[in-house]
């Protein structure tokens, strides 16, 4: 989770390619654009949505997605470019992949589904293999 635009040029410095923010703070992505990173950040609403667009976003980070929902995603695909990758994060998960691409989500950030202080790595494993079956389930595959 980057937060800034110091974080951003200390993951740039250790070799990493990929921003992903809770939040849209254009200069976290304008910083992220400008040294060749990716840059996914967190939004909830039009306005920040076209925000981190216009300031150069690789794609779109639903965040919290349970607050949205499906139809709030659904509305909001509707305006947004077409090309633009959009992700589901907060309120994802086994039971309910399915709805969220039905609607147009093309990937999803998995967090506290699967992992909380104190679970074991078996339990890490276990739910991890629940969650892709699930996912490749509502894929199709």
């Amino acid at each position: 989770t980057v937060l800034n635009v110091t974080q951003v040029e200390a993951v740039a410095e250790v070799g990493g390619k990929l921003i992903v923010s809770p939040n849209c703070d254009t200069d976290v992505i304008r910083k992220t654009k400008e040294l060749g990173l990716q840059s996914f950040p967190g939004v909830l609403t039009p306005t920040e949505a076209f925000s981190a667009i216009q300031a150069g976003a690789d794609g779109l980070k639903f965040f919290p997605a349970f607050i949205l929902g499906t139809a709030g995603v659904a509305a909001m695909k509707a305006i947004l470019p077409k090309d633009m990758p959009t992700f589901a994060v907060g309120g994802a998960g086994v039971d309910n992949f399915g709805e969220w691409i039905a609607v147009g989500i093309d990937g999803f950030g998995i967090g506290s589904a699967i992992f909380k202080p104190g679970f074991s790595t078996s339990k890490i494993k276990e739910i991890a293999i629940s969650l892709v079956a699930a996912y490749d389930s509502a894929k199709g595959h």
